[in-house]
Parts: C-alpha cells; structure tokens; sequence
C-alpha cells in the first residue's frame, strides 16, 4: 500500500479474529478519499468480521487502523468517539427501530450528539431523507416501507452527522435486482455528489461493477488478501485463476 495524504483510511498489518483464533493476518491496504471501496470474498472469508474491526466494534489481534491519519486502535474516550463520529455505519438489515417514525429513526444521531434544538434536528433529518429520495415517507413506520426504503433510510440516518466516510454491510442483500440497482446509483450519487467515501462488503457482484472503484478480495485458505485492483482488471487479469473466475461468476 503506498501511502500519502489522499488515504482516508489506511489499514496496517492487521490481524483479526475472536477467542485466540485467526480469521486474517497481514491485511495492509488504503481507501482513497472519495473512492467506492468493496471488500470482497467467498462466504467464511472474513468479511464482515473485518468490517466490525474496521467500525472499532472489535479491537484486533495485532496492527492499526487509522481514519484521517489518527489510531483507531489506540484512541481512548473523548478522542476516540471523535474519531467514530467521522464515519457512518449501514447494517444489512437496516437497523430501524419499528417504534418510531421514518424520520425519527433518521435524526437519533442528532438526539444522541448534538445540542441543536428539536426543529433543527427535523429539519436536517428530512434534508438527508430528501437526499435518498425518501422525504414523502417521513412519517412512515419501518413497517411501512419497502426493503429498499428501508435501505435508504439507513443511508439517511448514516449520513445525518456528515461524516466522511460511509460503511455499507451487503448494501443490496435480500433486494430484487431493480431495487438494487438503484441503490447502487444512490451510492455513486452520494459518493461524487457529496465525496463520501464509501467502504463495502458484498459479495453482489452486479453491485461491485457498478460502484466499486477499487476491490480487495479475501481467501479464507490464505487468511489474507490476495487481489486488489478495480473489478474489470481483477477480472481479466488477476494472478489467481480463481479469482478471475469468481469475478466472472463461473464455477472453478
């Protein structure tokens, strides 16, 4: 990984796993600022539990992970929550809380870490609802939405602090190919429109030709990565005969 100032992130020998047993070792690489990133690999590959590592859900075995050019790893109390504050977070089911309204759900981040006034908050929240397409469902219910809206009411509440860089867990799970693709052109939307960096992991390989500016592929045999680059050169010309082939969708 060659570093510099455009990294956002940068991500240093790192090695992770749960209860003393590797999951991946020696993970080096660097997302650009502004950039689609996609992580990429077969189920039990590693991940997502990258992912959670990468979000500081989890503290790893062994290496750093620096956002902005500041230690994840090694932040603690005020500076750390500064540091989480500058990324946003989309889990694959959405995460909405079934109680509260659409736009409710969009302005907790603003209730949890800011001191700005009730109408202010509802009036950013629906400004970000706007921005996916989602202002008229303000005052649905979760339960009222379709999979997709949901989705984008995630993005919405993920991008209400404005951070700078964006984590999506299988953005398009469970989403019929139509849908899908429309969020994944939210996703180039937001990320040239307002230079958000995106960072996800997703095994659609629809979905990584058509946001994915750069990918990292994971093998869960080697532990590591073994192939970066964009998809369309992973695919004609990764070193690994299998790689080439899971990005063409064939069977090795």
């Amino acid at each position: 990984m060659s570093e510099g100032s455009d990294h956002i992130i940068e991500v240093r020998d790192l090695a992770v796993g749960y209860g003393g047993r590797t999951v991946l070792e020696g993970i080096n690489f660097g997302v650009r600022r502004g950039e689609v990133f996609a992580i990429l690999g077969a189920s039990g590959s590693g991940k997502s539990t990258l992912l959670k590592h990468l979000i500081g859900l989890y503290k790893p075995m062994r290496g750093d992970i620096l956002i902005s050019g500041r230690s994840l790893v090694e932040a603690e109390g005020d500076q750390r929550m500064r540091i989480l504050r500058r990324f946003g977070v989309l889990y694959q089911g959405g995460a909405l809380f079934g109680s509260l309204t659409t736009v409710e759900n969009v302005r907790l981040p603003l209730d949890e870490f800011t001191d700005l006034s009730g109408p202010a908050k509802d009036l950013i929240a629906l400004s970000k609802l706007r921005l996916v397409g989602l202002e008229e469902a303000a005052t649905k219910l979760p339960a009222d939405l379709s999979g997709g809206m949901q989705k984008r009411a995630g993005i919405a509440r993920a991008i209400v602090l404005d951070p700078c860089v964006l984590f999506l867990d299988e953005p398009s799970a469970g989403l019929d190919p139509m849908t899908s693709a429309g969020l994944d052109a939210l996703i180039r939307e937001l990320a040239r429109g307002l230079h958000i960096t995106f960072v996800m992991v997703t095994h659609e390989l629809p979905s990584i030709y058509s946001v994915a500016d750069r990918v990292v592929v994971l093998d869960p045999k080697a532990r590591r990565i073994v192939a970066e680059g964009t998809p369309a050169w992973l695919r004609d010309h990764a070193e690994q005969l299998w790689v080439r082939q899971f990005m063409n969708r064939q069977v090795a």
